[in-house]
């Protein structure tokens, strides 16, 4: 049976790839500390758990309305207009089985064969891979360290063409855990609204932000922009909810309807006890956020630190999200153990194979001088993780 062209063209998320070589070593009996998973190691609160279970006992387990429960879609409206200044209709919100799902609706209502999708690099993964899926060409622009893994105006006009369909913003940031400020969003945002380029805005780590910064979405800057901007957003990442599944997007209404006639032909509605679920965790305490954001900012500044000691890294200080991604492209060359580290790849499966630890390697996210590094995990884990990653980088020759 002969694959389709489009599946033939899909890379395997190395995320998820080395999440599940070090949770299968750990199966086998090794012990592996692991920095490559992209959830909250928090459990879902106690709130939102009970709302699910209630769900069930009230037999709220048929199928909604593609788009998502009217109760919750009306939430997301108010989130949006208290926490961003937004104005939305309810017809422009579409919850998804997931923010990756949301993501997947837009790049395939809003892209094809021909147009061009500016990414800034380093990237999440999934965004390289669904813009494949469209045939539409991503056109890659690099930021480095010493920028702050930021994208500048001039960039952003050098790799406009007259093909030049999306922008995609990721703020917070995976991998880099970068937040622009609303000064940078502009400078971008003025050239975005004056070529007309339609705007993906992935905002799924804006409650995770640190060192007193605010989340500010490229939408609330103008009429104009809010015209030409997806807001892609969900549960998962804030309140410790990856596994329930559920995204949403804020859209201009076409867009909005174009997606959700897309998913009633894929998944229909996302899960209905889910949705039971994010209503309430949009609606009720958010002092678990704020637990977890504390957490968060411990761990980050002890990673940082340790890693910005260690010879040969540089390792910016993230405003938000739950990861590091430090450069070491002054170590690549070197020998760990009679191997040769000819790239950030290589070192990370030394440490995997050698001292049993996890970490991302940077050209999954289209930066080989870099690896990423979770700290959605215990802080003993972290000492102990980043006392073999010291161990390694400093035995290099």
């Amino acid at each position: 049976m002969k694959l389709a062209e489009r599946a033939q063209n899909i890379s395997p998320s190395p995320t998820l790839s080395i999440d599940a070589q070090a949770k299968k070593m750990t199966a086998g009996g090794v012990k592996v500390i692991n920095f490559g998973a992209g959830e909250p190691d928090f459990d879902t609160p106690e709130n939102i758990k009970q709302a699910a279970v209630k769900a069930i006992a009230d037999g709220m387990t048929k199928y909604t309305p593609v788009a998502g429960i009217e109760s919750l879609r009306q939430a997301i409206v108010k989130k949006l207009a208290k926490d961003n200044g937004l104005q939305y209709e309810l017809g422009q919100i579409v919850v998804s089985a997931g923010a990756k799902h949301s993501l997947y609706n837009v790049f395939q209502v809003l892209c094809q064969e021909g147009d061009e999708v500016i990414l800034p690099a380093p990237y999440w993964v999934t965004y390289l891979e669904q813009i494949k899926l469209t045939g539409a060409k991503p056109v890659i622009v690099p930021t480095t360290v010493e920028n702050g893994f930021k994208m500048t105006p001039a960039q952003l006009q050098n790799a406009i063409t007259p093909n030049s369909r999306l922008f995609v913003l990721n703020s917070p940031s995976n991998p880099t855990g970068v937040v622009y400020t609303k000064a940078e969003l502009e400078a971008l945002g003025e050239i975005l609204e004056k070529n007309n380029i339609a705007i993906i805005s992935d905002e799924i780590y804006e409650k995770l932000i640190y060192n007193g910064d605010r989340h500010i979405s490229i939408a609330s800057l103008s009429p104009g922009l809010k015209d030409l901007t997806v807001i892609i957003n969900g549960v998962s990442k804030s309140y410790a909810m990856t596994g329930w599944r559920i995204g949403y997007a804020a859209a201009p209404l076409p867009v909005a309807k174009a997606m959700a006639d897309l998913q009633s032909h894929s998944t229909s509605n996302p899960t209905s006890i889910a949705q039971a679920a994010s209503l309430e965790a949009l609606t009720g305490t958010q002092e678990s956020v704020q637990q977890m954001v504390a957490e968060f900012v411990k761990r980050r500044d002890y990673m940082v630190e340790r890693l910005t000691a260690i010879p040969g890294v540089q390792c910016n200080l993230p405003g938000g999200a739950f990861y590091v991604f430090p450069d070491v492209k002054a170590l690549i060359g070197k020998s760990y153990a009679g191997e040769t580290i000819n790239n950030v790849t290589d070192l990370a499966r030394v440490l995997l194979e050698i001292e049993h630890v996890a970490i991302v390697p940077g050209v999954a996210f289209g930066d080989d001088n870099c690896f990423r590094l979770s700290y959605a995990t215990s802080m003993d884990n972290i000492r102990e993780g980043l006392d073999l990653i010291e161990k390694v980088l400093k035995a290099l020759q």
